[in-house]
């Protein structure tokens, strides 16, 4: 009995089997769906892409609550406009702001990183720049060494 049982099953598999494959799959391509492939390929080509010309910047050695700022230029490197859609720093002691408005293919833009100067010691903060590049995002950084004010200069003394 257990034969009989094993042999029917396996005439019902191979007879699914045989009736799913009927269809060749040349023919359940749609044409329409191809050309919008196409398309879709084609736009994806067209991305733009921010080149800084620094990643990071040190503010060297500075006093406990001075402010600084520095500037972080870009160029769109890309084939596409370029939407700067948000920039964030790691703490609210770092202010970045970045452009408005769509930077075009082979132009440049600045991003103006404030800084209070808070903290004490080796300070290291990041700016993420989110925007409509294939990496949707960048990671900058500002560093400085943050004196109390009136300390004696770190370092070796002449």
């Amino acid at each position: 009995m257990k034969r009989v049982t094993t042999i029917l099953s396996l005439i019902v598999v191979v007879a699914v089997m045989g009736v799913s494959c009927k269809d060749k799959a040349s023919k359940k391509i749609v044409a329409d769906n191809v050309e919008t492939a196409v398309d879709r390929d084609e736009a994806a080509k067209n991305v733009p892409v921010m080149s800084f010309d620094k990643m990071e910047h040190d503010f060297g050695t500075i006093q406990r609550g001075t402010p600084q700022e520095t500037t972080f230029t870009f160029t769109n490197t890309g084939n596409a406009p370029l939407i700067i859609t948000d920039a964030k720093s790691s703490c609210g002691c770092t202010v970045p702001n970045p452009p408005k408005d769509p930077i075009a293919p082979g132009e440049t833009g600045e991003l103006l990183v404030k800084f209070n100067g808070s903290g004490q010691n080796q300070v290291t903060k990041t700016i993420t720049v989110n925007a409509n590049t294939a990496k949707g995002s960048e990671i900058l950084r500002i560093k400085a060494f943050v004196q109390a004010p009136g300390a004696t200069p770190a370092g070796p003394v002449k």
